[in-house]
């Protein structure tokens, strides 16, 4: 929304049809000189009555028609007698009733608001106002006009309506002095404007490069910013010269506020492995939490079950069953402690050995429950187990915050109520969500994580499953043998292959995982395209939709995500008359594409076929769209049994899902995989990635490409490294804070 396109809307607040009170968001009735207009938007501090300008563009909405969406709002101040006194009776001013509104106009005329705010004195001239309420009003009235004054000062930086409404929250009318005096704050996550905003409003302020709010919110930046990238702590050196680099400054200057940070306890450095890390303060107790919770367990474990041996041999009987030694070792290591985590490759018996677990668990007693990470891999862990799974999130009864972070229900205070709890694709879950879940376990509550150390880590930062099994101070048993009805699949056979280091079985045409060779990036756009869209779905009769997915390393250049996606698009659902379209700034998004969620939207509200209702889709939900609105630009999209009605907006936080990356993929399996292996960046071409990718594959694995790139990527068995405190903690079994 470029400034040129910006329109003016001035006019009284008729009715509030509806706020939010967590974000500002608004839904407002105008009268605009007689004439009646709906407003929407972030605003703090509006009462019917107000006059207001409001600064944005007209859009329809498909169930509400014309509303104008602001950017900017201001308070206007009434400027006759007869306003003044409207505005006054209505009861915006805290302390103002009709009839001293009334005397205050009568006195005061035209200047009433002016002498309100500079000149509360004179309030006592009115017979009932005495000095303390006059000084009240004038507050209050200083306080709801003050907010303009924050927009007008605000808009220069261009900080939009909700970020100011933030700022307005945090600070009130202190907000432009709290700015001014450190520009910085702007970066509190309960405000987020990023660092580099903040830092061109500090040089529009002619602050020093060298200032200490800069070199504080410099440090604190690349430590979050390397968050994102999976890491819970970073090596004090490292943070010390990218510091200095980033900022362009003297490093001495880090490590003195390094050094002050450290006494305020805004930063933690601990020693691991000879060499001292800093951490925020909150993700330090996160990791340290998890691993003395853990040992506590391990130290004061479930009670032992009784009948081990028989429970399992009659099991095994009735089910026709003989588990494998290591399987063995799993069930009785899970019915006598009950902490452990239970890891293996694809066709290694996992599942098998997870449903004896949990019906052993039932037949004495237990009560169990069962998570995992995302919604599809809670859905795949129902399917395999036939007993009902939740997502984390929802196993803990997540509310949002009002910076939209997860604040759960179940906590040391609400456990949860089990006895048992499996947590599956324990590779995806991060430090914070682990923690969450440890203090919501009730004491003695067995706890079986299961997952797959080979696959690629956690989104979030941590690194979780792989410190757990690395700190040797918690049982696990990892599945090798791969059993006979299994060895019959490529797919299965040449997962272990590929995570040991060695090239897979690529000649053979008569099985489920294929090899097909070319070097031609054009080429092999063109060989997969004819494979979702022709050969795939006549030989095996897959939707070239709902069956085949493309996984690709990355998201840039011919054989990426984005381009894979537009020339898919243009052969499965190329356009026609009879479909409707919205053209995005990366997409064009028609009815019967196939779609992604890229980011959590916990606002959505969605509706099941049954007429149950609900809020929330997430990072990497999948959906098909099944109507468009063009002229307003609006879509409404199927998640399984879902729907759920999306604005312009919103459609920006949704792509092509024909082809997705290896990293969006997991947690997911899919009938058919297809994979394109070229020449690309080697930190995305490496031995887990494609081991991730192949596992993903249900029936029918194809790679296309490069052979060499293939063994490349076999061979590259660099994982991308993580700093994190979860294994030193659990290997010392507590703090050591330097």
């Amino acid at each position: 929304m470029s400034e040129e396109q910006l329109l003016e809307l001035r006019g009284c607040v008729e009715d509030i049809v509806f706020r939010n009170s967590t974000n500002g968001y608004s839904v407002l009735t105008m009268d605009c000189d007689g004439i009646a207009a709906t407003a929407v938007g972030s605003m703090t501090d509006v009462n019917i009555g107000d006059d207001l300008r409001l600064v944005g563009i007209w859009k329809i909405h498909p169930g509400y028609g014309e509303q104008f969406s602001f950017r900017y709002y201001e308070h206007q101040m009434p400027s006759t007698a007869a306003s003044i006194l409207k505005y006054l009776s209505s009861g915006a001013i805290k302390g103002v009733r009709r009839s001293t509104a009334k005397k205050l106009v009568d006195t005061f005329g035209e200047n009433t608001l002016a002498i309100m705010q500079k000149q509360p004195e004179r309030l006592e001239e009115i017979k009932g106002i005495s000095r303390e309420k006059a000084l009240k009003i004038s507050a209050e009235i200083n306080r709801i006009f003050g907010m303009k004054e924050v927009m007008l000062y605000l808009e220069k930086y261009h900080i939009s309506a909700l970020e100011a409404v933030r700022i307005w929250k945090n600070f009130g009318d202190s907000s432009i002095q709290m700015i001014e005096e450190n520009p910085y704050v702007l970066c509190d996550e309960s405000i987020a404007v990023p660092f580099e905003r903040a830092d061109a409003i500090a040089a529009a302020l002619e602050r020093p490069d060298d200032d200490e709010y800069r070199v504080r919110a410099g440090i604190i930046y690349i430590i979050n910013y390397n968050s994102n990238n999976g890491h819970t702590c970073l090596p004090l050196d490292k943070l010390t010269e990218v510091t200095a680099s980033f900022l362009k400054i003297d490093k001495k200057k880090i490590a003195e506020m390094i050094d002050k940070m450290q006494n305020e306890a805004a930063l933690i450095c601990d020693e691991i492995d000879e060499r001292i890390y800093a951490f925020l303060p909150h993700v330090y107790k996160c990791e340290m939490y998890s691993a003395e919770r853990l040992l506590l367990m391990k130290q004061f474990p479930a009670e032992s079950l009784k009948g081990i041996e028989l429970a399992l041999e009659t099991f095994e009987k009735s089910n026709g069953i003989t588990y494998a030694a290591l399987q063995r070792k799993a069930i009785t290591e899970a019915m006598s402690g009950g902490l452990l985590i239970l890891t293996g490759g694809p066709g290694t018996g996992k599942t098998t050995t997870l449903n004896a677990i949990i019906e052993l668990y039932k037949q004495s007693g237990l009560k169990v429950m069962l998570a995992a990470p995302t919604g599809r891999a809670a859905q795949r862990l129902s399917e395999v187990t036939g007993c009902e799974s939740k997502t984390i999130h929802r196993l803990l009864e997540v509310e949002w915050d009002n910076n939209d972070r997860p604040r759960f229900t179940r906590n040391e205070r609400n456990l949860l109520d089990c006895d048992a709890l499996i947590l599956d694709e324990m590779s995806m879950v991060d430090s914070a969500l682990f923690e969450s879940v440890l203090r919501a376990l009730p004491l003695g509550c067995r706890l079986i994580m299961v997952g797959d150390s080979d696959q690629l880590p956690s989104v979030g930062a941590g690194n979780v499953l792989g410190d757990l099994i690395a700190s040797g101070q918690i049982p696990v048993v990892a599945l090798t043998e791969i059993f006979r009805q299994s060895m019959q699949s490529l797919i299965v056979t040449n997962a272990h292959k590929i995570v040991h280091g060695e090239m897979p079985e690529i000649r053979r045409t008569d099985n489920d995982f294929f090899f097909m060779s070319n070097t031609v990036p054009y080429s092999i756009s063109e060989q997969i395209t004819e494979l979702c869209a022709k050969r795939l779905p006549s030989a095996y009769n897959f939707s070239p939709v709902s069956d085949i997915q493309v996984l690709c390393p990355g998201r840039k250049g011919e054989l990426g995500v984005t381009e894979l996606n537009k020339k898919l698009q243009q052969v499965l659902n190329p356009p026609s008359d009879e479909q409707n379209e919205i053209r995005m700034p990366v997409y064009v998004f028609r009815t019967g594409d196939k779609v992604m969620q890229t980011k959590n939207n916990y606002d959505l509200p969605w509706e099941k076929d049954d007429g149950s209702e609900g809020t929330g889709v997430f990072n990497g939900d999948i959906g098909i769209i099944e109507s468009i609105d063009k002229a307003a630009k609006s879509a409404v999209i199927r998640f399984d049994d879902r729907r759920v009605q999306y604005n312009s907006d919103n459609l920006l936080n949704v792509e092509l899902a024909y082809a997705t990356t290896v990293h969006k993929s997991q947690g997911n399996e899919f009938d058919a995989v297809v994979m394109p292996v070229h020449y690309g960046p080697p930190q995305l071409y490496y031995r887990n990635l494609l081991y991730t990718a192949v596992t993903r594959a249900k029936k029918i694995l194809i790679i296309v490409g490069n052979v060499n790139v293939l063994k490349q990527m076999v061979d590259n068995n660099k994982r991308t490294a993580r700093y994190s405190g979860l294994r030193a903690f659990l290997e010392r079994g507590g703090g050591n804070v330097s």
